[in-house]
């Protein structure tokens, strides 16, 4: 598995030789071994040119962009490495057949509904007062499998997430201002470490959807579009229960990001830089951690189950196995 690089400094971004060379604005040079390269991630400003753009697309290297607030904006991928006609065809057909497209956005949101109670229960043991909300999202996943179309789904969802968001002033142990979930921009520390961090994992479901025969343009859930890799989206609803909500959780709770690490421009909050690196690292680490997997019975990364959810769907849509989507156990 190659590695990934983050890059904060400005400067430019080269070929030398056989390799990638960055060249900061101050004329410091790093090497980087491109065998050894996954993702680049490009949070300053760099200057790239073709050349080495088609270098790493020869080398199936993905880059992805972030702006100056640290907010993700697009990235860039190589041609198709792993392409599959025969996968295609379904994969389409089960967004054009209502009905099994329906089945299958309802498979997600089940799955990422009962990974968010997962969580919500972890903090109930531990005599935190949610019962109401936990009650109400039992409810409203019931709901699912009566909805007739998408955007029907799409509202209980955010229904859920509304419940879900407002328990998140009972697990932070020191009060923190956030009430509702908002975008664009994020409005206060806890919405600027959900997107950032929602941006991240997106990254990641992208370069393992990258290493499969999927198409990332054709989702189930969310809405194809030709500005965003929609299912990427799809399978992120699944995974942000365990790796962006329990990440934030801790790191707000052990006071490793405070208010500190954030700072005030154009109408939104953002992370520093400093603040960057730290939940990059925590986040790093957390896609590195390991459990034992139920049915393979040996230690996997939580960014193999990320793998695993792909290999999964491409077994329902060529009809050899049913999707089941993940579940927290533990």
């Amino acid at each position: 598995m190659g590695e990934n690089f983050y890059i904060f400094k400005s400067g430019r971004l080269q070929r030398k030789d056989n390799n990638v060379e960055i060249v900061s604005s101050e004329g410091e040079k790093k090497n980087l071994k491109i065998e050894m390269l996954e993702a680049i991630y490009l949070f300053g400003e760099m200057d790239l040119n073709t050349k080495v753009l088609n270098f790493l697309a020869q080398n199936k290297v993905l880059i992805h962009f972030f702006n100056y607030y640290g907010f993700y904006t697009g990235s860039f991928m190589p041609a198709e490495k792993n392409v599959s006609g025969y996968l295609l065809v379904h994969q389409v057909e089960h967004y054009t057949d209502l009905k099994k497209r329906m089945n299958l956005a309802k498979k997600v949101l089940h799955s990422g509904s009962k990974n968010i109670l997962r969580n919500l229960n972890y903090y109930q043991r531990r005599e935190i007062e949610i019962k109401e909300v936990v009650s109400k999202i039992e409810r409203l996943i019931e709901q699912l499998d009566t909805c007739k179309g998408i955007q029907e789904l799409m509202g209980v969802e955010g229904n859920i997430r509304k419940e879900y968001y407002s328990a998140w002033q009972d697990i932070f142990r020191d009060e923190v201002e956030f009430e509702k979930r908002v975008k664009r921009p994020p409005d206060n520390m806890v919405n600027s470490l959900i997107s950032y961090i929602n941006s991240l994992l997106y990254t990641t479901i992208l370069a393992e959807i990258y290493k499969t025969q999927l198409n990332p343009t054709i989702s189930f859930l969310h809405e194809p579009s030709t500005q965003r890799f929609s299912l990427a989206l799809d399978i992120s609803e699944i995974f942000k229960p365990l790796i962006v909500d329990r990440l934030i959780f801790s790191l707000i709770n052990k006071k490793q990001i405070t208010e500190k690490h954030f700072e005030e421009g154009s109408n939104c909050v953002y992370l520093t830089e400093v603040a960057r690196k730290i939940v990059l690292q925590e986040y790093s680490n957390r896609l590195e951690q390991t459990i034992k997997h139920k049915d393979l019975k040996r230690e996997v990364s939580y960014r193999y189950l990320i793998r695993l959810e792909c290999y999964k769907l491409i077994k329902h849509l060529i009809g050899e196995k049913e999707y089941e989507g993940f579940h927290i156990w533990w």
